[in-house]
């Protein structure tokens, strides 16, 4: 059963990758849906749900418009392509004894540059690890525990971890948040998005600073690894190579932003398995078995946000005419809705899927830069600031913190601010989008 799983988790990556032929799509959301199904019993709750309500969304496609289904397919099959791809190059990259080396350094220097060091390292190797950054750093900060044991210096380092990779969703242009965002407002472009994004991603972990305990320098904590230039200089080339190519392939041929990241992030790691073999190297093929929840909740999500938009868009009969104000009421509050839903429990791709859906087909087009710089930033905070995202509770796993502790007690007076922050700054964007243009 393994095996077909990983096969069908293949043949939805193939068909994501062949998607100009005509009816790759099809191929691939049927080969997401049957991986998925197979791997039914080991399953989460929430990507169950999610896809339970995808087969709703089927249903009323069916009943309603075919032409919804087929749209949906193709977004679903998309993103699919994109989590697998990422995937593989997490994996691959995973085995670099570079990747090793620079996550050490990081625990490097007094106690504010070693908090900025960790906050912005695992941010940049969260681009192209996603998840694995976390697991990769945060194993890290366990074994100073286990070793010095609990200190205001491994706390700190917690906080820095869960910040780095939360601002991630954010200013990422491989992460899901910005994949999904873009795919569901394809009036919006990418360039738009990042240039507001990456700035308040990175006043999000400056102002970090502010909430951290303090520290005495103990000889016995954070021992000080010094790594030369060449693993960060070959870590950051391939992440600037690998964005460098989703751009030329976004901007200059004009591809779906989904299609181009998953692209990229396949060239590179194609690029290091022909660097292997040309080595006498011949590395074992990635299990993707093991990937039914993040199916599940991706390709879902994006099923659902295309029916919901379609469906949306044919109720819609000319512009709604409401005054630009009342747009920029409803971007402050969609951080809100992002935080208030994490709380709670529910993904973060959910409220996006919703917010896009919804939002997205009334929206003033030339005002969308502010509902989508609303969603990443609320989705953002939400990811290190809730404490049932899923990096609070690998931290937990790894280091003992309580997620309830690491991610929402320590980090909670940073969230309100970031939030506060991101609704004026989204209010601000539309309302002023919206007027000038309007």
């Amino acid at each position: 059963m393994q095996l077909i799983r990983s096969a069908l988790a293949y043949i939805a990556l193939i068909a994501a990758i062949l998607a100009l032929f005509p009816g790759m799509a099809e191929v691939g959301a049927v080969a997401v849906s049957l991986a998925v199904i197979l791997g039914w019993r080991d399953m989460r709750r929430v990507p169950k749900a999610v896809f339970l309500v995808a087969a709703l969304a089927l249903v009323f496609a069916l009943g309603r418009d075919s032409e919804l289904m087929f749209a949906a397919a193709q977004n679903m099959s998309r993103l699919a392509g994109l989590i697998l791809a990422v995937t593989l190059l997490a994996s691959v990259l995973g085995r670099t004894s570079d990747l090793q080396q620079i996550s050490a350094s990081l625990f490097s220097g007094k106690p504010p540059v070693r908090y900025l060091s960790l906050a912005f390292g695992t941010a940049l190797v969260s681009i192209p690890l996603n998840f694995g950054s976390v697991a990769v750093v945060g194993s890290l900060v366990g074994e100073r525990i286990r070793s010095d044991g609990d200190s205001p210096a491994t706390r700190n380092a917690t906080r820095a971890v869960l910040r780095g990779f939360g601002v991630s969703p954010t200013f990422s242009p491989l992460s899901i948040s910005v994949v999904l965002t873009l795919t569901l407002l394809p009036g919006l472009g990418s360039l738009q998005l990042l240039l507001l994004t990456i700035p308040f991603s990175t006043a999000l972990l400056l102002f970090g600073l502010i909430w951290r305990e303090p520290e005495v320098e103990s000889p016995g904590h954070m021992r000080d690894m010094e790594v030369g230039l060449a693993p960060w200089l070959r870590f950051g080339a391939l992440i600037l190579v690998i964005c460098a190519g989703v751009f030329l392939l976004s901007h200059h041929y004009q591809l779906s932003y989904a299609y181009a990241v998953t692209l990229s992030c396949i060239g590179a790691v194609l690029s290091a398995r022909l660097l292997a073999w040309s080595r006498k190297i011949n590395p074992p093929l990635v299990n993707l078995a093991n990937v039914s929840n993040e199916l599940a909740i991706v390709g879902g999500s994006a099923f659902i946000g295309a029916v919901i938009s379609g469906a949306v868009l044919g109720q819609i009969s000319g512009d709604l005419n409401a005054p630009v104000w009342l747009w920029a009421l409803l971007a402050a509050a969609v951080p809100w809705v992002f935080f208030a839903a994490g709380l709670a429990g529910i993904n973060p791709i959910v409220i996006g899927t919703l917010a896009a859906g919804m939002l997205g087909a009334m929206w003033p087009d030339q005002a969308l830069t502010g509902l989508g710089f609303a969603m990443v930033t609320g989705w953002g905070i939400t990811a290190f600031g809730t404490p049932f995202a899923a990096n609070a509770l690998i931290m937990e796993r790894l280091t003992g913190y309580k997620a309830v502790d690491a991610s929402l007690r320590w980090s909670l007076a940073l969230s309100l601010w970031g939030l506060l922050a991101a609704s004026t700054v989204a209010a601000i964007v539309t309302l002023t989008l919206g007027t000038t243009y309007g």
